[in-house]
């Protein structure tokens, strides 16, 4: 698919099928997340690939009920390993490149969800002390977003975006 198109595509979708995804495909997702460029090389992230329907459902209970997460055949755990990063620019690597890495992974790992056929929704909001402590996520490491990935059993409509100007800064803000 055309690269603006995938982009154009892509939304958040909270409703999945019963279809099943081959875990081949779910390991490329991963494989083109880790694609992604990273501060100084040092691929300050992880991935967590969550099957078990048990674990789906506690997952919701940490995000704060979001039962959609437990509809999809698949749910990514991405994390900042901030130590990676922290060995080679201290405490701006901890604290900011590791969570850059990570999200820059994750943007690519949405986009070919969709080129994939795919549909996911970035999640965010979750008790980040409690997704770490059910997956045994080492101290350093930090869980920044859930990816349920599926089948759509909805198509969501085009959200309202500002106009780009209005949000573009030529020289200063």
């Amino acid at each position: 698919m055309e690269f603006k198109k995938v982009v154009e595509k892509r939304r958040s979708v909270r409703s999945y099928t019963d279809d099943k995804i081959p875990k081949e495909d779910i390991k490329k997702i991963i494989r083109i997340g880790h694609m992604a460029p990273s501060a100084g090389n040092r691929q300050a992230r992880d991935f967590i690939i969550v099957e078990d329907e048990k674990e789906k459902e506690e997952l919701v209970d940490n995000a704060y009920g979001q039962s959609f997460i437990s509809e999809a055949p698949w749910v990514l755990v991405i994390c900042a390993n901030k130590e990676r990063s922290a060995e080679r620019y201290g405490e701006r690597g901890r604290e900011l490149y590791s969570i850059q890495d990570a999200t820059a992974a994750i943007e690519n790992m949405l986009l070919a969800v969709v080129d994939m056929g795919y549909s996911s929704c970035w999640i965010g909001a979750f008790e980040e002390d409690k997704v770490a402590e059910q997956f045994d996520i080492p101290e350093g490491v930090r869980p920044v977003a859930l990816l349920p990935v599926g089948l759509p059993a909805q198509k969501p409509s085009k959200p309202p975006k500002k106009d780009t100007e209005e949000l573009t800064h030529y020289g200063s803000w």
